[in-house]
């Protein structure tokens, strides 16, 4: 099982982000990655990001979005997650507006890793309890926290 506490910070979770569009979303995780990783270039995420939602949608349904994508320099999957005060169009694969968005930067060679954190972090939100978890926290520790307690 994957713990979700390796790849997200507290300094990389951020709640009910007001008046933001996706492009906004995104580019407020890539600057909240940026600044809390090393070596990180917010723009360079930014325009990662970006191309990768073009491929296609990364809203997987239920309210729910895990932009994601690879990128050198980096040596371990990253994370960061925010809450929207109101939910945002992003395209999802069930035309539901988007109100939790998980990014997930992977290294540039990781293969399976990235394949099996993705699919695992995509099987933690498919929970209802998780999700209505990570929708009632009120701060950024309280939403930190009830996203490293994923269930078992």
């Amino acid at each position: 099982m994957m713990q979700i506490d390796q790849i997200l910070s507290p300094q990389r979770t951020l709640c009910r982000i007001e008046g933001v569009s996706k492009k906004r979303a995104l580019e407020i995780l890539a600057n909240t990655i940026a600044e809390q990783v090393p070596g990180m270039d917010a723009d360079d995420i930014f325009r990662r990001l970006i191309a990768r939602e073009k491929l296609g949608s990364t809203g997987i349904g239920h309210g729910i979005a895990i932009p994601h994508c690879r990128i050198p320099g980096c040596d371990s999957t990253l994370g960061a997650l925010i809450t929207l005060e109101e939910p945002i169009d992003f395209d999802a694969i069930d035309g539901e507006a988007v109100d939790v968005v998980f990014a997930m930067l992977v290294p540039a060679e990781a293969e399976d890793d990235h394949l099996k954190t993705l699919a695992a972090l995509a099987s933690a939100l498919n929970e209802a309890p998780y999700r209505d978890a990570l929708r009632r926290a009120e701060s950024p520790e309280q939403l930190y926290q009830a996203a490293i307690d994923q269930p078992d």
